[in-house]
């Protein structure tokens, strides 16, 4: 007999109650962790998660080490056996994925591969966007251009937590944070951060070891969600011009609702 949590409908014979119990069908419940999360976002979830059970481990995985997912868990699975299971995920694509690599990339191991696949996930939350921001930023590495991620900027100074203004309001980045130097800001120091800013998808990390070649080497926001990609400096400073007025807006607008 296996122990779990099992459904037993109105009427079910003794015979097949303990079928169910030898056989071990118990009821699986989900938990999804999502994409581009920190390891202190995913550890909220995991333990408002009441199907877990037991503490987190002290202290919690290396950023960058789970693989986000949504998982099929039994009830009474502990905390730190469901981290380990998305640590094992994510070493178990990594190990699969990195000799299929192309050759040739501005990356030297897996490591690095995670670290730019989590500034990938950080920038677009369009999945049909990411192949193309990992080429921009292959493109960049290659040319050893910095990389100039926003996101990197925002975990040197919260971890990967949104930045609020003093009215508890999500703000931009201010100009002496996007000059102040930490081991994150891309603006500041060249290559990659010394980690993860996050943990990446299974595509993020697959866009950055296979990304497509493009001629493209700059992107701003667009307003929407995506982003608009320019491949001279020229046409990128009318692009971001083009979103300053659409911000600046877009604030006077939430300003002026009641």
């Amino acid at each position: 007999i296996k122990t779990g949590e099992y459904a037993m409908p109105a009427g079910i014979s003794v015979a097949d109650i303990m079928q169910k119990l030898i056989s071990g069908d118990i009821i699986m419940h989900k938990i999804t962790i999502p994409e581009g999360v920190t390891v202190f976002q995913a550890a909220q979830l995991i333990a408002r998660n009441d199907v877990l059970v037991g503490p987190l481990p002290d202290p919690l995985p290396e950023e960058g080490s789970l693989l986000p997912d949504t998982y099929l868990i039994e009830r009474g699975l502990a905390r730190v056996d469901f981290l380990e299971r998305m640590q094992k995920a994510q070493a178990d694509l990594i190990s699969s994925a990195w000799p299929a690599r192309q050759s040739n990339l501005p990356i030297a191991n897996p490591q690095e591969a995670v670290i730019l696949a989590s500034i990938v996930e950080k920038e677009t939350g369009l999945a049909q966007e990411r192949e193309l921001i990992a080429g921009v930023f292959t493109e960049r590495l290659r040319s050893s251009m910095r990389l100039q991620s926003d996101p990197t900027i925002i975990y040197g100074i919260s971890k990967g937590e949104p930045l609020l203004d003093r009215n508890g309001n999500r703000r931009t980045l201010y100009r002496s944070e996007i000059d102040r130097v930490t081991d994150w800001n891309t603006y500041q120091i060249d290559g990659l951060p010394k980690t993860p800013i996050c943990n990446p998808g299974r595509d993020a990390i697959l866009a950055v070891l296979n990304p497509p070649e493009t001629d493209y080497i700059y992107f701003v926001a667009d307003g929407s969600g995506g982003h608009v990609f320019a491949r001279t400096l020229r046409e990128h400073n009318r692009n971001v011009a083009d979103y300053r007025r659409y911000e600046r807006a877009e604030i006077a607008r939430e300003r002026a609702e009641p």
